[in-house]
């Protein structure tokens, strides 16, 4: 069995214990939703979307909003229409099956981009200037990256199997933003807890679940190692290390 049919196993699409593919509670969310503040009829893209559930809140929170869900995983996109199906929000919510630097629509009032940098060829600084690019004079941008919250260590970086000219800091994050336009309106960062429940619930957990429920399983012994890669890149490499930072700018 192949290392890609163990990764499609423990998929995070087909993981109905993820709410979001990202370090994040309800309230954080919730405050995100009202520090985006998207108005009555807003036109808001996500790009980067995964199945579409930070998407499908925002233009819940503004009568007649839509919004368009940018995404290459076919499996995440299944998911978000049935979803957004399930939610009456079919008519509203659209999902686009392209990469997000390729994607042509502009003039939103609302550009997202949760842990979606590397989308776009330049990384980081490009893909803020193409959320900048994306919305109108006057609309804002909420977008999600990692960051360095001290030194990574070796097992950090093994963890991740990332360098050090990865990430930045938070405030290199902020000047990122500013050379693209964009202001800092609020500026909030993953804590250890939603950290925590994310790695639990995603391939640590998922994967341990599974190899309890099918303990004969001929995938057994690689899913059991997968796990443990994750759990010692996690809990022995970069938890504490690495940040998410979710700015919420206007242009």
């Amino acid at each position: 069995m192949s290392a890609d049919e163990v990764r499609a196993l423990m998929s995070a699409p087909g993981n109905d214990r993820l709410v979001w593919n990202t370090p994040l509670s309800e309230a954080h969310a919730a405050r995100l939703i009202a520090a985006c503040a998207p108005s009555r009829g807003a036109r808001i893209a996500d790009f980067g979307s995964g199945w579409g559930e930070l998407l499908m809140r925002l233009v819940e929170a503004a009568p007649g909003a839509t919004g368009d869900g940018i995404e290459t995983d076919p499996e995440a996109v299944a998911r978000g229409r049935r979803l957004a199906e399930e939610r009456g929000l079919d008519g509203r919510v659209r999902f686009h099956e392209v990469p997000a630097a390729d994607h042509p629509g502009g003039g939103y009032d609302l550009a997202v981009s949760v842990g979606s940098a590397h989308a776009w060829p330049g990384g980081t600084p490009e893909a803020l200037g193409a959320l900048r690019a994306a919305v109108r004079p006057g609309g804002r941008v909420l977008f999600g990256d990692g960051f360095w919250e001290r030194e990574p260590s070796a097992a950090a970086l093994e963890g991740l199997g990332a360098e050090p000219g990865d990430f930045g800091s938070l405030l290199g994050l902020v000047r990122q933003a500013e050379a693209a336009g964009l202001r800092a309106l609020q500026v909030t960062v993953a804590d250890r807890r939603e950290w925590d429940l994310f790695e639990s619930a995603a391939n640590i957990g998922r994967g341990e679940r599974w190899a309890l429920a099918n303990p004969g399983h001929p995938l057994h012994a690689e899913v059991t190692a997968a796990v443990d890669a994750r759990r010692t890149g996690y809990y022995g490499g970069y938890r504490g290390t690495l940040g998410l930072a979710y700015l919420v700018l206007g242009t």
